[in-house]
């Protein structure tokens, strides 16, 4: 297999990369036949797939201006993967300019594109840290040169927990996050959750078994055990709801929608 010039050295492009898989489910270039094999095996048990990424994004899309018409400039999010239209940055700095953005995420792909995408942004890093370990976040001299944590910052952890299993302690990292956020702060959420998906669980298991088979195992949560990550959060409305569900630009009627869209949850919290 030919190495495409934006795969860095060392980078294994015969292994499925979560992130690449979600690059292709938007329709993005950044991905490998061996990630898009993955992503349609994925797509034969939830065809929807596409369109719960697509309503991940624009719930982002909404959180992070809710979260800059509360006065927040600052933002860090956690899991970015590759960089595709309506990023976190060209959402903060549209609607204002001075907002600062602070990428992490694990995949060297997704840090090496990132960092292409934004070179000669002052106002925007990309770290590679990994979020079971959020002391390397948090001390990451990229990030503290650009985010004051003694100011609000909107943490996002958007579709990132559930790639994290209980045994690796996903609940103590969001903890420590949280504890290192100034009052007023907000965390942004997403979750996969067998509830809501328009189809059987062991249909959709068969999904979940397609990343657990690339070692990358998909946790689908209960709504209450999603509801956990919030703990020292107080939600803000609409609280914790399927993604179109947050605050809709345009509402539509539930059947002008297509149904795969309200898999899952979505939810922001302010700390208070």
């Amino acid at each position: 297999m030919e190495r495409p010039a934006w795969a860095p050295q060392g980078t294994d492009i015969s292994v499925p990369s979560v992130s690449r898989m979600y690059d292709f489910y938007l329709g993005g270039s950044h991905n490998f036949e061996v990630d898009r094999e993955a992503a349609r095996k994925a797509m034969e048990f939830l065809p929807g797939l596409p369109k719960i990424m697509q309503a991940n994004r624009a719930f982002m899309r909404r959180a992070v201006r809710h979260a800059v018409g509360t006065g927040i400039s600052q933002f860090l999010d956690i899991g970015s993967g590759i960089p595709t239209f309506g990023n976190v940055h060209e959402v903060a700095q549209a609607a204002d300019p001075e907002a600062r953005v602070a990428y992490v995420d694990h995949d060297p792909v997704a840090v090496a594109h990132s960092r292409a995408v934004l070179e000669g942004d002052d106002r925007t890093v990309i770290a590679a840290a990994d979020l079971r370990r959020p002391e390397e976040i948090l001390e990451s001299p990229d990030i503290t040169a650009l985010l004051d944590f003694d100011r609000p910052v909107a943490l996002l952890l958007v579709a990132v927990l559930h790639f994290i299993e209980d045994a690796d302690d996903p609940r103590g990292a969001v903890a420590r996050l949280r504890d290192a956020l100034a009052p007023g702060s907000l965390v942004i959420l997403t979750h996969a959750s067998y509830e809501g998906i328009p189809t059987s669980q062991e249909r959709a298991g068969g999904a979940v078994g397609v990343y657990r088979a690339i070692r990358n195992p998909l946790v689908m949560r209960s709504r209450e055990e999603i509801g956990a990550f919030f703990d020292g959060f107080d939600m803000v409305e609409p609280g914790l709801v399927s993604m179109p569900d947050w605050r809709p630009d345009n509402p539509l009627a539930p059947e002008q929608e297509d149904p795969y869209a309200f898999s899952g949850f979505a939810g922001v919290g302010r700390k208070a």
